[in-house]
């Protein structure tokens, strides 16, 4: 297998792990639980994406497993947890927007021609 087949192969192998999570924090207690689920979560490597929204690579599906699996059983008592695992080929198809929305491009302006 040549080297251009493999990298196309691994893309579709290796995953990403998304955990998307809603917690409550209105006591002291509920803010420190949910600080701790988002320390767990950095601590097995995830990164912040957005704030309630944490990512991790993982080489291959089994590696996603594990990373999910150690989700699972760090799950606070209270709020909505969602975990998601999505293709590094699918994950490189994302866009992101940084404080603009997409718009459509332009039509282009009718040009004259003069003789």
């Amino acid at each position: 297998m040549n080297q251009s087949n493999f990298s196309r192969l691994n893309q579709y192998r290796s995953m990403w792990v998304l955990v998307f999570f809603d917690l409550p924090t209105e006591t002291l207690t509920e803010r420190k639980t949910a600080a701790r689920f988002r320390k767990n979560l950095l601590n097995d490597g995830f990164a912040m994406f957005q704030f309630s929204i944490y990512m991790r690579f993982s080489a291959s599906r089994e590696n996603a497993a594990v990373h999910i699996k150690r989700t699972k059983n760090m799950l606070p008592k209270k709020g909505k947890v969602c975990i998601m695992q999505i293709t590094d080929k699918q994950f490189g198809m994302m866009e992101l927007f940084h404080g603009q929305k997409e718009t459509p491009p332009e039509p282009p302006s009718q040009q004259l021609e003069l003789f």
